[in-house]
C-alpha cells in the first residue's frame, strides 16, 4: 500500500469521522511505524495553526503543500484531515498534547513534528508572533529538551549566534571525547535512514538534512574551541 492508501485506511477506520476517532485509530497502529501516523499528524496539527476560522482555505492547503509535496490528486485526503482538525473544538495546545502523548516513547519523533511544523510556519517566508507561541506551545507539549528546540530553531532561523554547546546538548567543560559521543549519537539519529525507519515519509528527508547542517556546524565550531 501507498501512504495515501494507507492514509485513506485510516480514515475509514474512524467511522464516526471526528478527530477524535482518528486518533483512536492512529495510536491501535503506533507501533508499526506507519508513516501515515506521522503524516496525519502533522496534517492536523497544521490545520491547527492555520486561522481557526473553521474555514478550510485553498491558501491554507497551497501553503502546506508547499512543504508536504503530495499528489495533486491525493488533496482530498489532506484537505479531510485539515478539516476535521479545523472543525475540532480542542485548541491547538490539546491536539499537540495528544500527539505528545501518542509518541511519548519516542522523542525524536516528536522532534520531526516539530521541525516540519517550523516548515509550515515559514511557508509564507515569514515567522508570525503567533505562529512563534504556538511553535513554543507545540515543544512543552511535546517535553522537548532545550537541546532539541535550539537546534530545531537554528535550523530555520539561522545558527550564526547560537551556542554550540547548547546545539549539541552538552556542557561548556565537555571534554573533546565527549562532544564526540554526542555528536555521533545525533548525526546517527538525524541521518535520513532513521527518520524513514521511524515513520517520517521519504519526501520529508530534508528536514534531517537541515537539521544535521545545524548539527555539523555546531560540532565544528565547539571542536575547533576545544582544540585551539
Amino acid at each position: 500500500m501507498t501512504l495515501w492508501e494507507r492514509i485513506r485506511a485510516l480514515l475509514a477506520e474512524a467511522q464516526d469521522r471526528t478527530l477524535g476517532a482518528v486518533m483512536d485509530a492512529m495510536e491501535r497502529r503506533r507501533k508499526s511505524r506507519d508513516a501515515a501516523i506521522f503524516s496525519i499528524a502533522l496534517i492536523a496539527l497544521s490545520a491547527k495553526m492555520a486561522k481557526a476560522d473553521g474555514v478550510v482555505t485553498d491558501d491554507e492547503i497551497a501553503a502546506f503543500r508547499s512543504f508536504f509535496n503530495y499528489p495533486a490528486d491525493e488533496e482530498s485526503k489532506v484537505r479531510t484531515v485539515f478539516t476535521l482538525a479545523m472543525e475540532d473544538v480542542a485548541g491547538f495546545d490539546s491536539y499537540a498534547k495528544q500527539v505528545g502523548k501518542l509518541f511519548h516513547d519516542e522523542p525524536v519523533i516528536l522532534e520531526d513534528v516539530l521541525d516540519c511544523l517550523f516548515f509550515v510556519a515559514l511557508a509564507d517566508g515569514v515567522l508570525h508572533p503567533q505562529e512563534t507561541a504556538l511553535l513554543d506551545m507545540a515543544a512543552n507539549a511535546f517535553s522537548l529538551n532545550q537541546a532539541a528546540c535550539r537546534r530545531i530553531k537554528a535550523a530555520h532561523l539561522g545558527a550564526e549566534k547560537e551556542d554550540p554547546y547548547v546545539i549539541l546538548g552538552v556542557d561548556h567543560g565537555a571534554s573533546v571525547e565527549e562532544v564526540r559521543r554526542v555528536y555521533r549519537t545525533l548525526a546517527k539519529e538525524n541521518h535520513p535512514d532513521a527518520l524513514i525507519a521511524r515513520g517520517v515519509p521519504e519526501d520529508l528527508v530534508q528536514i534531517a538534512e537541515h537539521r544535521m547542517a545545524v548539527i555539523n556546524s555546531a560540532y565544528e565550531r565547539a571542536m575547533a574551541e576545544l582544540q585551539s
